[in-house]
This record gives C-alpha cells, structure tokens and sequence, in this order.
C-alpha cells in the first residue's frame, strides 16, 4: 500500500493536458492523449482480381511469311521492339517502283516550271498568244499534281513495307503466341498476344446496396496486397460500370494502381477495401497500447495519479489510430509512452 506522506510528496504537472512531470526533481516528461469519439469509416472487403490496363493482340496486316520471331510466351519486351518479321520482298519492290517513280515526275515537273516561266517571259514582250501560256501552265499543274500522285504511292508502299514488321505498341511481357516460324498467316489473325506490368487494377463486384454512396465519389478505396503483412495501397481512380448483373444483382467496380512495383500480377487475388459508411468511434493512438502476452492495455492518468487498465482494442487504422471497444471512457487521459509510464508509476507505488 501506499503511504499518505509519500502520496503527498508525489506531485503531478499538466502543461496544456500534454505533458505530466513525476515531481519536480524528476526529469521524465509524459505525454498524454484524451480520448474522444472520432468519426472513421465503415469498411467492406470485397474479392478482387488483378488485371493489366495495357493488354492487347497484334494481328497480321500483310499475309505473308513469317521470316523471323525475336520473342516467346514469357519474354520481357522494350517498347517499339521488333516481335517479328514477314517476307517483304514484294513490299520493297513496290517501294522502290514508288520511288522511282517520284523521281521521274519531280524531273518532268521541274521542267514543266521552267518551260512556264519561259513563256510567261515571252508573252510579257507580246511574242506568243494568251492560248501558249495557258497551255503552258495547266502542262505545269498537271505536272504537280503528279508529283502529288507518287509521293502518296510513295508513302503507301513504305507502310506496306513497315507493315511486314511487327513492333511491340507498348513494354510488358508476351502472354502468348499465336503463330510458328514459316507460317504464311490470312490477314487479321493474331500473331502475339501481351501486356504490361506498369499500370494495373483490380476488378470486383460490389453488391447494389453499396453503390449510391459510392457513386457519391466521397468514399476512398484502397487494396489489401497478398502476404503476411497484409499491406494495403491506394488507388488512383475508382470507376463503377453503370449497368448491374442480372443474376447476382451486382456492379461491377474497376479501381486503378498507381505506377509502382506491388508484387502484383494479373489474374491475382486481391482485397478490394471501400468505404462505405462513417461511424463515431472510441479512439486513442496506436502507440499507447501496451501488450503483455494476452493482455491489453494502457496507462490512465486519472486523479493526479497513473493507473494501468485493461481495455478491448478494434480495427487498427492506418493514421495510427486504434478503436477502443471497452475499458475506456471519453475524456479520460491515456500516456503516449508506455515504458516511461511504467517507470512512472514503479516510483508511484514505491513510494
């Protein structure tokens, strides 16, 4: 028990209900913090599955045959990277008639310019008839635009030349292909199907009980990442399809990731966490819990003097707060340091 002289003797200081000091020798400060109903959010964990943003299928532009394929089901490709390449041996010919033939129109088209400007020359002096002159510059628009003519063939046949090479639109990974090395492919088969790895998102679906306060755009969504720790992260956008399922009479919800590395692959498992409410909550910061095997509690200053009580915890938040469902009472003062409260209340006893 404690004696009466030494209680006396024991003196506790509140500087602005933060700060206890043991006695005025000692030089342990103890913050405190008041507990109080806080508003937190309701939360619902829903199934979710991972999936690329970037997913697509190369088909075949030209039916020709395959000459060469630079990547297999699994590979990692670079952007604008070559997946494979046709037989262009008609495409190059075609460019090179087209180019050609550009030249010889820009030769006749030259020419047709200078026989123009020597007319107008010679009808300035009045030396030939208005009708010379104007056979002289319709020859010299018709000139141009068959110049206009071949370089169009001439752009034509260098995109059926590009066509014969396949390029990755985007970085990711092959997931599958769809053609052999000699193989002569129709027009508008797939050839390589694949996806990137740097924007992802999950998909779940969302009962229709939940969806007028989603569609509010007030309720925040995040997403549990698998594994032990159970790390949660962000999203970015949070998309709600307009049309519900006619058998579970759910919607489906799409929520982005941000650009980072996750852990995360398409076709993943997930935890899609959305608030759907908010409620009033007993709350007292994470770090003035103390743990002792299977027990729970914290330190109370109560009455001039330090009281260790048991309390029941809830949901941990991510802002380091922790629901208090039994145990504690609003307005009561709860040390933030546990260790030094315990020395505090040691000299508290011994005294």
């Amino acid at each position: 028990m404690m004696r009466s002289g030494n209680l006396l003797s024991l003196l506790f200081c509140v500087f602005y209900s933060f700060s206890l000091y043991a006695n005025e020798s000692d030089s342990i400060k103890l913050e405190l913090a008041t507990v109080n109903y806080e508003g937190v959010a309701v939360q619902r964990y829903f199934d979710a599955t991972v999936e690329a943003v970037h997913k697509a299928t190369i088909a075949a532009q030209v039916s020709e045959r395959i000459m060469e394929i630079n990547f297999d089901v699994d590979d990692y490709v670079e952007q604008d990277s070559v997946l494979l390449r046709f037989n262009d041996t008609k495409q190059r010919a075609r460019l090179e008639q087209a180019q050609a033939g550009l030249r010889e129109v820009s030769v006749a088209s030259k020419d047709a310019q200078t026989e123009l400007t020597r007319i107008r020359d010679i009808y300035a002096k009045k030396l030939v008839a208005k009708a010379v002159l104007d056979k002289a510059n319709a020859a010299y628009k018709g000139a141009l635009a068959r110049q206009m003519q071949a370089k169009a063939r001439l752009k034509e046949a260098t995109e059926q030349l590009e066509q014969t090479i396949v390029r990755a639109p985007y970085s990711g990974i092959v997931t599958q292909r769809h053609i052999e090395l000699g193989e002569t492919p129709s027009i508008g088969k797939p050839l390589m199907t694949g996806l990137s790895l740097n924007r992802l998102r999950v998909v779940a679906n969302v009962p229709q009980s939940f969806i007028s306060v989603l569609r509010n755009g007030c309720c925040p969504a995040s997403v549990i990442l698998p594994g032990d720790k159970q790390k949660s992260v962000a999203t970015k956008k949070l998309t709600i399809f307009p049309i519900a399922d006619n058998r579970s009479h759910s919607f489906k919800i799409r929520a982005d990731l941000d650009k980072g590395e996750y852990g995360l692959y398409p076709g993943m498992l997930v935890k899609l966490v959305l608030d759907v409410d908010t409620q009033k909550r007993l709350m007292i910061p994470l770090e003035a819990l103390v743990h002792r095997g299977e027990v729970t509690g914290v330190y109370v200053f109560d009455k001039a003097k330090l009281i260790f009580r048991l309390v029941k915890n809830g949901l941990v938040h991510d802002d380091g707060r922790v629901e208090i469902h039994a145990g504690l009472e609003q307005g009561e003062r709860v040390a933030l340091d546990p260790i030094k409260a315990g020395i505090l209340l040691k000299e508290q006893i011994v005294q």
